[in-house]
């Protein structure tokens, strides 16, 4: 199943045979004091410069979240998308819960947006679905509900179905609906990253739908938090996993998608990873050394 979505300029295809998309995660004012004094003021140096650096770093969709505690978060998100798709190409995933943030950015996008995102409680689903709808954009589904979260794999997945069904219901096709089976931290319960993979597989096979996680979680509170997310997206993506919130800066992360995007045949040629050797080598490699000094003689 694929799910198409663009820009005012640029498509983007998620689906099992295509390359693995990595959702730049940098727009977001968790535990980025400036940033969020940035977006509560209106100002959007910091969102801009992480929008470019995004997509420079090969990014083919950001992620752009204005949830500023006590701020007017409709007015700054449809601001921030508005200012940002005049800067960059790519698709956005426009990153909000709140009814009237959606309804204030989905009409400034030029395009097929995806929203990030709806939970499977009852009351999410009935207030976000139609907004979606009407606006022609897809969803991330989370696949947790009114009994919180559950670490069976199984009971993940039967949110998921709901959340698919009641999309349906709302004229949300399955194809335009992301399902995300929970990142958490193993630094909480080192079970967490085996059933966020079975999750995975389990939805993939069982729903065929494309399936999307927020890696970065992962690796809360334990060191080297780059190397896990990495991990976590190879191992995902050989289970089913097309999508990630990641940070492209990341060496780790980039590498890790190209690599696996060539090991699972994603790669013809191997001509992206081959493109990707090159300028890794090039970014790394030592200045020419200076010439000597004239001598006079």
């Amino acid at each position: 199943m694929k799910t198409v979505l663009s820009s005012a300029k640029k498509t983007l295809v998620i689906g099992p045979d295509e390359p693995f998309v990595v959702i730049g995660e940098r727009i977001n004012p968790t535990n980025r004091k400036k940033l969020a004094e940035e977006l509560r003021q209106g100002i959007f140096t910091r969102a801009k410069a992480d929008a470019v650096a995004q997509v420079e770093a090969g990014a083919p969709m950001i992620d752009v979240n204005c949830g500023v505690p006590g701020a007017d978060e409709p007015t700054i998100l449809r601001d921030a998308v508005a200012t940002l798709q005049e800067l960059v190409d790519v698709p956005f995933s426009i990153d909000s819960s709140r009814a009237d943030a959606l309804e204030a950015a989905l009409p400034a996008y030029k395009g097929k947006a995806l929203v990030n995102s709806v939970t499977g409680e009852d009351k999410t689903l009935d207030r976000l679905l139609p907004i979606i709808k009407r606006h022609g954009a897809a969803v991330i589904g989370i696949t947790h509900d009114e009994s919180g979260i559950k670490n069976d794999p199984k009971l993940r997945l039967a949110v998921a179905r709901k959340i698919l069904d009641r999309a349906n219901d709302h004229g949300v096709r399955a194809e335009d609906v992301i399902i995300d089976p929970i990142v958490m931290p193993v630094g909480a319960d080192t079970k967490l990253g085996r059933v966020c993979v079975d999750s995975v597989e389990l939805v993939h096979d069982e729903l065929g739908v494309n399936v999307s996680i927020g890696a970065g979680n992962v690796g809360f509170g334990m060191p080297d938090r780059p190397a896990l997310t990495a991990s976590l997206i190879l191992l995902g993506a050989a289970r089913g996993l097309t999508a990630a919130i990641a940070n492209p800066l990341e060496p780790e992360i980039s590498r890790a998608v190209g690599a696996g995007d060539l090991l699972l045949g994603k790669d013809p040629f191997g001509k992206r990873w081959m493109a990707y050797c090159r300028r890794r080598a090039a970014e790394t490699a030592p200045p020419p050394a200076a010439a000597p000094p004239a001598t006079t003689r």
